[in-house]
């Protein structure tokens, strides 16, 4: 395919670009499909600059013009659709479907941020002196900065995006040097809906350590928005401490997948198939580790093989493909390496792990193994792909304790028509996001995010602008004093 459109960077409402490029590659085809300007230090900077010189106007906005900017890019997301979901799939490698799953998704941010920007309310709160009030009152943290991954390039931002203008935070974005095009083409759309020069930013560049450097080491940068690794996130945390950076995490998981005999098994199948496959299992909440009863384990494993047999591996822009490649060569990498450990260790392969017929591309076939145990890397580590691990069980108590054995606590899907048993799962599983019969729970109304070793904060939801607020409280005297 030929080179997509010219894309500079957007810094300070200007495109920008410079002499250094880099190519941006199609992991199924391994082809160049874009050029993108190197930024660095020097571009960072200037975004900062820009951020901090609205950064007062922008707070000062009325909450219902915020709100007509954010439903105005929502509606325009939802027109480009195709075009922007091609784009996707082209620098990122999910099936056009997922993909156009995924603007829809992104788009609801906006959308439901919209209405969250007029409900930033206020209190008053009982005095214990008459000649007292006491009020509350919320106002942006300020500058604020996003740090986004591949996997989700649309969704991973304006789930971000959504809440810190609605807050009236100016907000700088870095997305990820290998999915970068998806993070300027809604800059592209926030230009046209009339957001002011400045409030928004994107830079990205082939050295994000330098890059993220620049942010953390500048006090005005007031706070970092952070979805990735749980290794990247520990020393984001730590650089955040020097500036005493307000921080939201969303990191990585391990989410566990457990299925009572009690439950509709072609239903706990088809959700499997969701919570594992989706995004190539390339996403945070993907599920690793299923725990499925003893007394069911075989017969979950045979109509799970069945479907994961079915399913097409190719290019996500071809008819009929629901599985693209993987990222780059490193993850198809590591993807095999814990396949073979897992074999090595007395693992039965029953689907997929073999690479055979699919060497040009980053792909890796679907692929179930059972007979696994707590020692292979399958069942502590996070594989990040295509890889369904089998770990029967015996009894409910057994189980939680497993899924619990983690440090990671981000999501965690559980399949039981037991009431009593589904409340005692919601209590006890030590997760931030729990499918309770529902392998496919992330919407813009809910809270998303982790304990544990998997973050701090939540993104959407009414909780999620509270991260970019900061909240202020006036005690006003005076009052009874009354002129005569």
């Amino acid at each position: 395919m030929s080179i997509l459109d010219n894309y500079p960077l957007y810094i300070g409402g200007n495109w920008v670009d410079n002499k250094k490029k880099y190519d941006v590659i199609n992991p199924a085809t391994e082809e160049v499909i874009a050029q993108v300007p190197n930024g660095g230090p020097e571009e960072m900077k200037q975004a900062i600059e820009a951020a901090v010189h609205v950064q007062s106007d922008w707070a000062d906005t009325v909450a219902s013009e915020r709100a007509r900017i954010l439903s105005d890019a929502a509606k325009l997301m939802r027109e480009r659709t195709e075009k922007l979901a091609r784009i996707m799939t082209l620098e990122e490698g999910k099936p056009l479907a997922e993909s156009r799953g995924e603007i829809a998704y992104a788009a609801s941010f906006f959308e439901w941020f919209a209405e969250e920007a007029k409900r930033i309310y206020g209190d008053t709160i009982p005095s214990n002196s008459k000649d007292k009030r006491i009020l509350v009152m919320k106002r942006p943290v300020g500058v604020t900065a996003a740090i986004t991954p591949w996997n989700f390039p649309a969704a991973m931002i304006t789930r971000k995006i959504g809440p810190a203008f609605a807050a009236g935070c100016t907000m700088i974005v870095k997305p990820s040097e290998l999915t970068p095009l998806s993070a300027l083409e809604i800059a592209k759309i926030f230009e046209e809906v009339g957001l002011p020069k400045g409030v928004l930013s994107i830079v990205v560049g082939t050295d994000p350590v330098e890059l993220t450097r620049v942010l953390m080491d500048d006090v005005r940068v007031r706070k970092i928005s952070f979805t990735g690794s749980t290794s990247v996130g520990k020393l984001l945390m730590k650089q955040a401490a020097d500036t005493m950076k307000r921080v939201s995490f969303e990191l990585g998981g391990h989410a566990p997948f457990i299925v009572f005999p009690d439950a509709d098994l072609d239903e706990a199948v088809s959700h499997a198939v969701l919570a594992k496959m989706r995004g190539m299992g390339e996403t945070c909440v993907a599920a690793n580790r299923f725990y499925v009863h003893e007394e069911i384990s075989e017969l979950f494993t045979e109509k799970l093989a069945l479907r994961l047999e079915a399913m097409k591996v190719g290019n996500g822009l071809e008819e009929g493909v629901s599985v693209g490649p993987l990222i780059e060569p490193s993850a198809v990498r590591k993807v095999d390496e814990h396949v073979q450990d897992a074999i090595m260790k007395g693992a039965k392969l029953i689907v997929g792990g073999n690479r055979a017929g699919l060497e040009k591309g980053y792909f890796y076939p679907p692929t179930l193994l059972s007979n696994v145990n707590e020692e292979m890397k399958v069942s502590c580590e996070e594989t990040f792909g295509p890889v369904a691990a089998i770990l029967p069980f015996s009894t409910e108590e057994e189980v939680i304790q497993k899924a619990n054995s983690t440090r990671y606590g981000l999501a965690a899907y559980f399949f039981t028509r037991d009431v009593g048993r589904l409340f005692r799962l919601a209590e006890r599983l030590e997760y931030g996001i729990l499918g309770a019969n529902d392998g496919l729970p992330s919407t813009a109304q809910a809270p998303f995010g982790g304990v544990k070793e998997s973050g701090l904060g939540r993104e959407g939801s009414k909780y999620g602008i509270e991260e970019y607020l900061d909240i202020k409280y006036i005690s006003l005297g005076g009052i009874t004093k009354i002129e005569k």
